[in-house]
C-alpha cells in the first residue's frame, strides 16, 4: 500500500470563479468598414508586448503560482484572467470585421510583424510584486488603447475599445485593494 504522507493536495477549488468585470454590457461588435490599418493597430492590443494575450498569460502564471498560498488572491487573479479572455475575443472578432489576420502577430506600422512571446511576460516571486506588477500592465493596457482610439476614426471599435478599459480600470482598483490586505 502506498504511502500517503506525502502527497500534495491543492485545496483550493476554482469551481465557483467567473470572469471579474464591470457589470455593463458590451456595444455590438461592428466595424464602419474594413480597414487593415486599424486591424493592424488592434493586433497589438490582442497580441503584443503590452495586450491581452499577454495579460491572460501573466495573470494565468500568477494564479498557478499563488494557489497553494493564498487561495483567494488565486481566485481573483483567475476571475480577472477569464475577463481578459473576453478582451481578447472581443479584439479577435473586430480584427477579422476589419479584414485583418487572426494569428498571434502584433503588426507594425512599417508592415513588420512580431510573433506573441513568452519573453513579454513579467515573473516577479511574490505576491506583492505581482500585484504590482499586474497593476502596472493594466495601466499600460489603458494607456495603449486610449493611444490607439486616438488613431481609429471608427466610433464602433472605439465604444468597444472604452467598454474594455472599464474593465481594466476595475482590474486596477480590486488588485489595488488586494495588496492593502
Amino acid at each position: 500500500m502506498e504511502e500517503k504522507r506525502n502527497v500534495l493536495v491543492s485545496t483550493c477549488s476554482f469551481r465557483d470563479v467567473k470572469p471579474i468585470m464591470m457589470d455593463l454590457p458590451y456595444p455590438q461588435l461592428q466595424v464602419r468598414e474594413k480597414n487593415r490599418t486599424y486591424a493592424n493597430l488592434l493586433s497589438n492590443d490582442y497580441a503584443g508586448a503590452v495586450s491581452e494575450m499577454t495579460a491572460i498569460t501573466q495573470y494565468i502564471s500568477d494564479e498557478s503560482r499563488l494557489f497553494c498560498e493564498d487561495c483567494m488572491l488565486a481566485k481573483t487573479i483567475l476571475g480577472i484572467a477569464m475577463a481578459e479572455m473576453i478582451h481578447l475575443q472581443k479584439l479577435g472578432e473586430m480584427i477579422f470585421l476589419l479584414g485583418g489576420n487572426i494569428d498571434f502577430s502584433a503588426r507594425q506600422r512599417d508592415g513588420r510583424s512580431r510573433m506573441w512571446t513568452p519573453q513579454y511576460l513579467a515573473v516577479p516571486q511574490n505576491a506583492r510584486e505581482m500585484l504590482f506588477a499586474d497593476i502596472e500592465a493594466e495601466r499600460a493596457a489603458i494607456n495603449q488603447y486610449q493611444a490607439h482610439m486616438r488613431m481609429i476614426d471608427d466610433n464602433y471599435i472605439n465604444a468597444t475599445l472604452a467598454r474594455i478599459i472599464q474593465d481594466e480600470e476595475y482590474h486596477i482598483m480590486i488588485l489595488q485593494a488586494m495588496g492593502r490586505e
